[in-house]
């Protein structure tokens, strides 16, 4: 493993690719495949390049109009096309040592981002991942309920299916539960927080930030992710911030995490220098008002990639 530390590494980095996702299959309403326009228009781009960064907007991954779907998979044919053509992007542009930039769409497209950051990290080590969502995403094609994929994911890079989410012809390097870490979660299934606890995840619910606070979970998160691993990869769900300050996701769950929280958990992860790569997802500008939530959004990554107040 390369001895340099992360944060040494991370501390280098001046480029940032942007990559758009325009979907919304792996999720049960449309609007979603809008989130990425909607983070632009909240002035990302220019606010990176005042941060001192140089920004490559990638455009975006646009889904075939049609494609099959199984039972349990609804859409699978439309999602792992999706998600094929993600892990060459990022891939892409982990190769020329930029700073990837996932912009959803539904949640759905972490398997192709995570299964590419994985993969590019195998000969180095480990990556460890931070699922900041109301939501698990651990189901699979038997325990899931709806059948829609964005509720997938987490399970499949972790190598507990689906497995054909993140097999694109590679093989996929799957990311140990020792080093995975579900924050502000308050919306499980039954069976898929069963599946959890059978595959040792660490989570923190919302009810452990209500007793801890924010900043012990956040501290002990980053420790587990990155400890003994080359970096962290963010994935953020907005649905894991109470529809009080962010109302634009299709999946709102009432009582998630202040604004507040979620931009300290953004910034501790800034400090830490451990982070490698992000997504942000599930911004729906159909359910939104003026725009609040791709705000917020586009906030959220700033402070991840290390803005600071004073």
């Amino acid at each position: 493993m390369n001895k340099n530390t992360v944060g040494d590494k991370m501390s280098k980095i001046k480029d940032i690719d942007i990559i758009g996702v325009q979907i919304d299959f792996g999720a049960s309403h449309k609007g979603v495949a809008m989130g990425p326009l909607a983070i632009r228009y909240a002035g990302l781009g220019p606010s990176l390049r005042n941060m001192g960064f140089i920004v490559h907007d990638k455009g975006d991954i646009i889904p075939p109009d049609e494609g099959m779907s199984l039972r349990n998979m609804i859409n699978f044919e439309q999602v792992n096309d999706t998600n094929s053509k993600l892990y060459a992007a990022v891939t892409d542009t982990l190769k020329t040592g930029h700073f990837p930039i996932v912009l959803g769409g539904d949640h759905s497209i972490a398997a192709g981002s995570v299964s590419a950051v994985a993969k590019h990290y195998e000969s180095e080590g480990e990556i460890g991942i931070i699922w900041i969502d109301a939501h698990a995403d651990w189901n699979d094609d038997k325990s899931t309920i709806s059948g829609n994929m964005h509720g997938m994911p987490f399970s499949a890079v972790c190598g507990y299916g689906p497995n054909s989410m993140v097999n694109f012809g590679q093989t996929p390097h799957f990311v140990s539960t020792a080093h995975c870490v579900q924050v502000a979660g308050h919306d499980f299934d039954v069976a898929e927080a069963q599946r959890m606890k059978e595959a040792k995840m660490n989570v923190f619910t919302t009810s452990d930030i209500d007793k801890r606070g924010i900043c012990d979970v956040m501290k002990e998160a980053i420790e587990i992710a990155g400890e003994g691993t080359v970096g962290i990869h963010l994935s953020f769900d907005v649905d894991a911030i109470t529809p009080e300050y962010a109302p634009g996701t299709g999946t709102p769950v009432p009582n998630g995490i202040t604004a507040r929280e979620a931009f300290l958990a953004v910034e501790m992860l800034a400090q830490s220098g451990k982070l490698i790569s992000m997504d942000l997802v599930e911004v729906n500008p159909i359910l939104d008002e003026r725009n609040k939530t791709g705000m917020l959004a586009a906030e959220l990554v700033q402070l991840a990639l290390g803005k600071k107040i004073y």
